[in-house]
């Protein structure tokens, strides 16, 4: 059972109250009423011998006669005070029962206006709550205006805990973003170095296998640097969006995948137009792309990208084989730093930023990622968009580009299908 709000519980406690302070008034009233009426009152014999049966008018009164004037009398008295009584418990009732309504009236809206505060504190937590992302919306306030009562100090504690959360949020992207760019330099200026020791014509063999070899660990940590820079810049929610078409996206994204590597890559690109950054989606596709690749099969392995547009939201669909993912270490993916555990025994390159990159640009464009685990091995990451109308020459636009488009190289029918219960994109682990 539901159980009553505030409102309509403190209705109800006002107006039972003064309901019962009305029957407690009203029975008061009727016990001093009766006790009132029951001292005799004075009746005129003259009267009453013109109602009384067998008493003469003009005869002087006999014993007989005076006691049953006197018995009369008594009837008479009874059915009056009967008659106060009664009309005093009914009239009383019913002005009672209309004053009950009409309090209780009242004191819905009395309660309703006193909750008020209270219905503004919720509205705004909410609008945080629903803001979607970690972060979001700590700028809003309640504000409360009013007089200085316990709600006006709650609402002044609570934006308090606000300006707080929002400086620390804040002071953490820009700590990321700063020591981004901070380390970008002396990584530039390491590879610089190494270049040129390496490029010299007199460098010893030895020399050129260790440059190489800090060549590649200052790209990785150029790499590391670059994730943690656009980890920071997608948290931020996205204000200036241009129009762009997922399809157009993932086809050049897979374009540069199928350069680098030997597994098929199979497409199905229908227009899926959004608005967003550009950049950041990019990196989104890519990213997906790249851990599809990477975290595949060593041979036997194919990648399965698809776009369209269903319900009002933009979807990509990346699909892969690769090794069976627990289902309950799919959502741990999409932290920061967090990979398979066997990824990490076996030394698999990667910092596990590539999903994390992934949920925060969907979320600064107010999408939203999920991922599956695929039969037989696999992950299916999904990203919804909202979308926007398509422009005519969108779908011949897709279908134009190589390799993409019904008819060109299509997913088999022998492939994995992709999970339309869920919106957008498959991944391998990042």
């Amino acid at each position: 059972m539901k159980r009553l709000t505030i409102r309509a519980r403190l209705t109800f406690v006002y107006g039972g109250l003064l309901l019962l302070a009305g029957m407690v008034l009203l029975g008061v009233t009727y016990v001093l009423v009766e006790q009132r009426m029951s001292t005799a009152f004075g009746v005129k014999v003259s009267e009453l011998r013109s109602q009384v049966p067998d008493v003469q008018v003009n005869q002087f009164l006999t014993a007989d006669d005076a006691e049953r004037l006197r018995v009369y009398a008594r009837q008479v008295q009874d059915e009056a005070r009967q008659n106060a009584l009664e009309s005093l418990l009914t009239q009383g009732g019913i002005a009672l029962a209309v004053v009950s309504v009409t309090a209780v009236a009242f004191s819905w809206l009395i309660a309703g206006r006193a909750l008020q505060p209270l219905h503004q504190i919720t509205g705004t937590a909410r609008r945080i709550a629903g803001a979607g992302g970690v972060g979001y919306g700590l700028h809003e306030r309640i504000a409360l205006q009013g007089p200085r009562d316990e709600v006006k100090e709650l609402a002044d504690t609570f934006d308090l805990m606000l300006e707080r959360l929002d400086r620390s949020f804040d002071g953490q992207r820009r700590f990321v973003a700063n020591a981004s760019h901070e380390l970008r330099t002396p990584l530039a200026l390491n590879r610089s170095l190494l270049e040129l020791a390496i490029t010299r014509p007199d460098a010893p063999a030895e020399l050129r296998q260790l440059g190489e070899t800090l060549l590649a660990i200052n790209e990785r940590h150029e790499r590391l640097i670059d994730g943690l820079l656009t980890l920071a810049d997608s948290e931020q929610r996205v204000v200036d969006r241009t129009r762009i078409d997922l399809a157009e996206v993932a086809a050049y994204v897979a374009d540069q995948a199928a350069g680098t590597s030997n597994l098929p890559i199979h497409r199905r690109l229908a227009p899926a137009p959004t608005a967003g950054d550009p950049v950041l989606l990019e990196r989104l596709t890519q990213n997906l792309v790249e851990n599809a690749v990477r975290h595949n099969l060593p041979s036997g392995g194919e990648v399965w990208i698809d776009t369209d547009t269903v319900d009002g939201w933009a979807r990509l669909t990346v699909i892969n084989t690769g090794p069976v993912v627990p289902g309950y270490e799919v959502e741990t993916l999409f932290q920061p730093f967090r990979r398979l555990r066997r990824d990490r025994v076996a030394g698999e390159r990667g910092f596990g930023l590539g999903l994390s990159i992934v949920r925060a640009v969907a979320t600064a464009h107010g999408g939203a990622v999920r991922a599956e685990p695929r039969e037989g091995g696999g992950l299916a990451v999904t990203v919804e968009l909202p979308a926007v109308a398509a422009r005519p020459d969108s779908a011949s636009a897709v279908a134009a580009r190589p390799g993409s488009g019904p008819g060109v190289t299509g997913r088999p029918e022998t492939g994995p299908a992709v999970p339309r219960s869920s919106p957008g994109a498959t991944v391998g682990v990042g």
